[in-house]
């Protein structure tokens, strides 16, 4: 072992080794990130939820022709004028070192959710990623909002979390938006599959076919303001109050 540490086998300094770079590329770190945050290994607590498509397979309204128009919809009329749009909001007020109003669009996007199981949802799922991702990485913002959401005075909602990770660990507006809203189309097509509502292959068809959507989404999240949040997916906050009081549940939400 030399003075300057461990010489890889090859004899070569990792300076020098072969394919190895001296520095990364420009948003290598912040793809990272995203990647990492997005994956279904990481342990947020989206795999407890169905997004209400439990509620729809219970009342028969769903079956594996009707699943994709289930999924756009949410995408255009629940998830992306509620979440993605507050995420955005939040990034930018992160970014810009303003954590009163990122206090403030939280409390604004807990207060849209109508029912008592997705303001559940989306507290646990956020108050859970900001826990793990202080730790994993290391930005105070993170911390600062958990000690909020701990302390009572902020409610942590999921998307407020993202948009918080996403723009303490430098990841751009675009990327952190379109990221969450795919983290929760893999989401809803695992349900699905545990659901039985679809195969592992129909499955990746139906993340793929959504990409436009969720470009179509997150473009109109990224230009919404607070007064704008919400969401107007009625048939979605029905079956979310049927799923709360049904005798037997697969998921949370």
């Amino acid at each position: 072992m030399s003075e300057s540490g461990p010489v890889p086998e090859s004899g070569l300094s990792p300076e020098s080794e072969p394919g190895i770079e001296s520095a990364p590329e420009p948003g290598i770190g912040s793809l990272l990130v995203s990647l990492q945050l997005t994956d279904s290994a990481f342990p947020s607590g989206f795999y407890t939820l169905s997004h209400t498509l439990e509620g729809f397979a219970q009342a028969k309204e769903v079956d594996a022709d009707s699943l994709p128009a289930l999924l756009h919809g949410l995408l255009l009329h629940a998830v992306g004028p509620a979440d993605a749009t507050a995420l955005a909001l939040a990034h930018r007020a992160t970014a810009a070192g303003d954590p009163e109003t990122v206090v403030r669009i939280d409390e604004y996007l807990f207060a849209t959710k109508l029912g008592r199981e997705m303001r559940l949802a989306s507290t646990r799922t956020g108050r859970q990623l900001l826990d793990l991702a202080r730790e994993v990485f290391d930005h105070p913002e993170i911390g600062a909002h958990f000690e909020r959401v701990r302390g009572g005075a902020a409610p942590g909602t999921q998307a407020v979390a993202a948009g918080i990770i996403y723009a303490a660990a430098g990841v751009p507006l675009r990327q952190a938006v379109v990221s969450d809203l795919f983290a929760f189309c893999a989401s809803f097509a695992g349900a699905a599959l545990r659901l039985r509502l679809t195969d592992h292959r129909k499955a990746q068809l139906l993340l793929r076919r959504a990409a436009p959507v969720i470009e179509a989404a997150a473009q109109a999240a990224m230009r919404r303001e607070l007064a704008d949040v919400g969401a107007t997916a009625f048939a979605s906050d029905v079956m979310s109050g049927r799923h709360e009081r049904a005798e037997a549940r697969l998921f949370a939400s």
